[in-house]
């Protein structure tokens, strides 16, 4: 090459320099597709997003995975079938001259980090950052690209110490279980003790024995022919409980021909505090309440929310913050624009005069906020076309709730009145609604705040209309239902939010527990496992010493202590339980439940089973015979039209609904549960339609006859 070749050379490579900016490039590593979706919104063309679909790397399934001889270290692989999308990463993170971990806010998040970390080879000469993000927003995201730092050990090993803990006692018991009873069970260190719970539960119900008591009502009417009921106190100001019917009787023989004088009127304001935002747990409560949502369910539809929704004009956007939370903070951000919601939306007088700061009872981690929404302005109603039926059900409760937690208390006049009649007292109370307050936003209570009585003065005689005595008797403690399990389980500290979910659902699954119109059911393989856990692992199902791991774990997450500590106390005692189960432990034979359905092949009476779709019917003489069918629970009615049985059927989409079990011979089918009552009207079949306020209604739309007493809600 010439001189004046070699000088025109550098002169346009020094031109070309001058003239373009090298672009660096940046890999950003979520989890979810819809959440790389909704953050590729937020930055540039610089940042590539992808998803690493949950954990790539875990303890192997076929193993316990846990070297035990050597200080319990995790053996660590690859998860199966995530070979190519590894292979992909590895390519991205190679071409990307920065590497953004931006796994979830949490335990489990900054484990998956760390995984990725290792699986992609990210050493020194990488340069990595771990950002998190409280809510999925074009502020929050950016923000986190400037506040990037190193993945936090102390949070990662809290997660390995839980993974290992969980693994020793899943792994161990299950096999266990599975020579023992049978295959497909498990003994998980948290789910043992919501079953224990549960179980526990059915015990005392069994051992309940009702005690009598009475009650007297006495329905009075003022000189103005208003009327009120009191209730039977006392003799004057000591307390007589009614305990059987002599004793009422002989006080009812006392009131006969006697006056009901007012003898003492007190007026007084109650106030009704404002709710908290919701927490993992409580959010998962209320849905169960009030949205007839399974926990499951319930994060689904909350994740969806959170990970980014496509919203009609503003597009991709995350609507609540992060879901798996203790705690009931909210940042001054959210504060300032609920306050200034609340005042141009529903005037000055229903912002709460200073900061409302809600306290947990107990010990949380409080590493996030409460569950509230993204943006205020962002209201339910103006979001609804965007939103499934559901989700915007479960994003009107968290709205709502949220609003409501900075309001002013509501405010309640009250009445309280004493009457005595000869030697006997009766008292009586009412309240009316003075001011709404927060209920403006949020009025979900089961209690009825509001009952009037006329104002009385002291000495008024009223006029008795009705002496109504009633018997009674004590009632057994309620059956868990899911959001009862959950609230228990935060109270006595077992799990945290992001176990309660799974917990249920795999209790459920397994079939140690059933559900039935909400309530949990032990089932008899429950309890035998139940059985087995509290006869050979004890320890593991105590409440106390499981609670205690709990805050061990949190120790661990604030640096405070080693997370191998955990598994080095924990191990021996527990293989020596392991053994010793393994050498007494009987083999258990748990028969199927038997039906009253014969087999067509072979005239046995066919068995209740479990599959993969809930139950079904198979004949128990398998494999000589192999029919099976499905199961379908029975109405409690007769069909209509030709007098068999109403069935509870599905279609294929899951809905329920019920027919006749002489179908396709006979063609009944309806919606809604048939009474077996004839309408009086046009003849047709009577139902009983909704589900908290039941009615009894004619199926012939056009009839609309409607009985008069509506049913109650079992």
């Amino acid at each position: 090459m010439t001189k004046e070749m070699t000088e025109k050379k550098n002169k346009s490579t020094k031109s070309t320099s001058k003239g373009t900016k090298t672009t660096k490039k940046y890999l950003v590593i979520v989890e979810s597709p819809a959440k790389a979706a909704t953050i590729g919104k937020f930055l540039g063309s610089s940042y590539k997003i992808e998803a690493s679909m949950g954990h790539i790397r875990d303890l192997p399934k076929s193993q316990l995975g846990i070297d035990v001889e050597n200080d319990f270290e995790p053996k660590y692989i690859t998860i199966r079938g995530k070979g190519d999308l590894l292979s992909k990463l590895r390519r991205d993170a190679k071409n990307a001259d920065k590497v953004f971990l931006a796994t979830d806010p949490d335990r489990e998040g900054e484990a998956i980090s760390w995984h990725l970390m290792y699986a992609l080879n990210l050493g020194q000469d990488k340069d990595i950052s771990r950002i998190t993000f409280n809510e999925i927003t074009k502020t929050a995201v950016k923000r986190s690209i400037g506040e990037a730092r190193e993945i936090d050990m102390d949070l990662v090993n809290a997660q390995q110490a839980r993974r290992v803990l969980d693994r020793m006692v899943g792994y161990t018991i299950s096999d266990l279980l599975w020579q023992k009873v049978k295959k497909g069970l498990s003994g998980g260190r948290v789910q043992s003790v919501a079953l224990r719970i549960i179980c526990d539960r059915e015990e005392e119900i069994l051992a309940f024995i009702p005690t009598e008591y009475w009650s007297l009502t006495a329905k009075l009417s003022d000189k103005n022919g208003k009327r009120l009921e009191a209730k039977f106190y006392g003799k004057g100001d000591e307390k007589i409980d009614l305990t059987n019917g002599e004793t009422t009787d002989e006080i009812m023989k006392g009131l006969e021909n006697q006056p009901f004088q007012v003898t003492d009127v007190k007026t007084g304001v109650r106030q009704k505090k404002p709710v908290a935002p919701f927490t993992t747990s409580t959010l998962q409560q209320e849905a169960s309440k009030h949205l007839n949502m399974a926990t499951q369910k319930t994060m689904m539809i909350a994740q969806q929310l959170y990970e980014g929704i496509n919203i009609k004009g503003e597009g991709t956007v995350g609507l609540v913050s992060y879901i798996r939370t203790d705690s009931f903070r909210i940042s001054d951000e959210a504060y300032d624009a609920a306050i200034a919601f609340i005042k141009d939306n529903y005037g000055e007088k229903f912002v709460n005069p200073e900061r409302i700061i809600y306290k947990s009872k107990g010990k949380t981690q409080d590493a996030h906020e409460a569950i509230r929404p993204t943006e205020v302005m962002r209201t339910p109603e103006s979001i609804k076309d965007s939103l499934s039926k559901d989700q915007f059900r479960l994003y009107k409760i968290i709205w709502e709730r949220f609003v409501a937690s900075q309001m002013s208390p509501a405010v309640y006049d009250t009445l309280s009145v004493r009457f005595q009649a000869g030697e006997y007292s009766f008292r009586s109370s009412g309240s009316s609604l003075k001011f709404k307050g927060f209920l403006e936003a949020y009025n979900k209570f089961d209690e009825e705040d509001e009952k009037m009585i006329p104002l009385l003065e002291k000495d008024d005689i009223l006029k008795i209309e009705e002496l109504l005595p009633e018997q009674h008797f004590t009632q057994p403690p309620a059956r868990f239902t899911d959001a009862s399990l959950i609230k228990t389980l935060e109270e006595i500290g077992v799990g945290r939010p992001s176990t309660y979910a799974p917990t249920l659902t795999t209790i459920l699954t397994r079939h140690y527990v059933i559900k039935e119109t909400k309530n949990l059911y032990p089932t008899e393989l429950g309890e035998v496992v139940n059985d087995i856990m509290k006869n050979y692992f004890s320890e593991i199902v105590d409440v106390d010493f499981t609670a205690n791991m709990e805050k061990r774990l949190d120790e661990v997450e604030m640096g405070h202590e080693e997370w191998k500590q955990i598994i080095r106390e924990f191990y021996p005692e527990f293989k020596t339980c392991v053994d010793d189960a393994k050498e007494k432990l009987a083999k258990v034979e748990i028969k199927d439940e038997e039906s009253d359905v014969i087999c067509e092949k072979c005239g046995r009476n066919m068995v209740i089973k479990y599959g993969r779709f809930g139950k079904f019917l198979a004949c128990p003489g398998f494999p000589e015979c192999q029919n099976a069918k499905p199961f379908f629970e029975e109405a409690g009615v007769s069909c209509p039209e030709c007098g068999g049985k109403v069935l509870i059927k599905k279609t294929k989409k899951g809905r329920a609904y019920y027919g006749c079990e002489n179908n396709p011979e006979c063609g009944f089918m309806s919606w809604n549960k048939p009474t077996g009552e004839k309408c009086p009207v046009c003849g047709s079949f009577l139902v009983e339609k909704g589900r908290k306020n039941v009615k009894v209604v004619c199926s012939n739309e056009k009839c609309g006859y409607m009985k008069d007493n509506p049913v109650e809600e079992s």
